[in-house]
Formats: structure tokens, sequence, C-alpha cells
């Protein structure tokens, strides 16, 4: 019987793309996070296809349904899932990191669907690297 693969945490830095420091103070914190297998070293050993599940459930992004020509507000936008706050979005638009509203009638800023999936699809996400 083969053993099922198992990482250390650099291995897990390597694997996502992030520092040492990413997996140790910011992943490793969360409730979800996995419980270590053993031990190689002076680092714990968990196996990879929890650190998957783990990095899959709550890491990674998901691209929101959004109604494509529907106009949302950025209150609307955070209700929806999309994964950063109302306050993020009105940041960000100052900052020339969120794209101009399609509709400001009432003074009130709205994005179409469409504009805020584009934008979100372009934003850093958890990992450097392209691989998986």
């Amino acid at each position: 019987m083969v053993d099922a693969p198992r990482l250390i945490t650099p291995e897990i830095a390597e694997t996502y793309g992030v520092s040492i420091h990413t997996v140790t103070k910011t992943w490793a914190r969360h409730p979800a996070w996995p419980a270590p297998t053993g031990k190689r070293g002076r680092y714990k050993e968990y196996a990879a296809q929890d650190i998957t599940a783990f990095v899959r459930d709550h890491i990674e992004r998901q691209a929101p349904a959004l109604e494509p020509t529907r106009l949302y507000t950025a209150r609307e936008l955070e209700d929806a899932g999309i994964g950063i706050t109302a306050g993020t979005i009105r940041a960000d638009l100052t900052r020339n990191r969120w794209p101009t509203p399609d509709d400001t009638t009432g003074g009130v800023n709205r994005w179409a669907g469409a504009t805020a999936t584009q934008a979100l699809e372009g934003r850093r996400s958890y990992r450097r690297g392209t691989g998986g």
C-alpha cells in the first residue's frame, strides 16, 4: 500500500506560489486548516489532498454569477458574494483600481455585471503562479 503524498510548509508555499510566511501566518491560522499528519524534520506534514481541498475551498476566488446586463451598486456586489466589500470597491474606485461606474443616475454608482466580472478577473488572487 502506497502512502498518500504529504507536504511540508516550504513545499506547500512552492506548490501554490506563496511565501512560507503566508502559509504559516495566514493559511495555517484559518479554522479550516487541516490537521498535520506527521512531522518531517522541523516541519509538520500535511496530506497533499487536504491542502488542495483547503486552497480550493478557502483561498481561490471563485467567479461570481452576476447577470451581465444588470446594474449593481457596490453593496449589491458585496452581497452577491464577490469576495470583496463595498468599502473596498469604493476605495479602489478612488485609486483607479476599479472601473468607472456604468451608471450614476441619482448620484449612485452602479456597474453592469459584465463590468464587475471583468474587474474581478483582473484582480490579484492569492496565488503568484499560474500553475495548479
